[in-house]
């Protein structure tokens, strides 16, 4: 004879499911006046890009955000190496 079924723990709450993480509560990003002049040529190019890809018909936005992906990901494995 097989013991009864005993349910585990409830589920976790957690973030909706393709939420995105956001900093911890209570923490907000600085003023951009506050920031200063810290840039990165390739993160800027990258961030008009996908500012411009607004006006692309939606298959070419995609193809812009891929490439904005793909370049902020670079850079930042790049500067993790540093």
């Amino acid at each position: 004879m097989s013991a009864p079924h005993r349910p585990g723990p409830p589920p976790r709450p957690g973030p909706f499911p393709g939420a995105r993480p956001g900093p911890p509560p209570g923490i907000r990003p600085a003023p951009a006046d506050e920031v200063g002049e810290a840039s990165h040529p390739a993160v800027d190019a990258a961030v008009r890009g996908m500012t411009n890809a607004e006006a692309l018909p939606p298959a070419d936005q995609i193809a812009q955000y891929e490439a904005a992906y793909e370049t902020l990901r670079e850079t930042l494995a790049s500067i993790d190496q540093a």
